[in-house]
């Protein structure tokens, strides 16, 4: 799977970045089945930052993409944070 064909190549770096804020979340009083979430909203809101810096919305249409893009590449770079986390504690279990 190449990630580039889902997520726009300017956002991968978020990955890492939310990979480390989880980190962090885990490390803090935030309950754990919080902390998807939180990184979920934090990527959105890092892609919209991004997305509506970039873009040039100038009618209803292209802020409804805007929105849309922010929101789908936030889950996407969200998701594949928690993914690389799950990665990494599944190869830590001695099984």
């Amino acid at each position: 799977m190449n990630f580039q064909d889902y997520i726009k190549t300017e956002l991968l770096i978020l990955i890492p970045v939310l990979y480390f804020l989880g980190v962090g979340l885990k490390a803090s009083r935030l309950p754990d089945k919080w902390i998807p979430l939180s990184i979920g909203l934090i990527g959105v809101v890092l892609s919209a930052v991004w997305v509506f810096a970039t873009s040039d919305v100038s009618c209803a249409k292209e802020i409804a993409l805007a929105v849309f893009t922010s929101f789908t590449q936030g889950v996407l770079v969200a998701g594949a944070s928690v993914y690389a986390n799950q990665l990494y504690l599944q190869a830590k279990k001695d099984e």
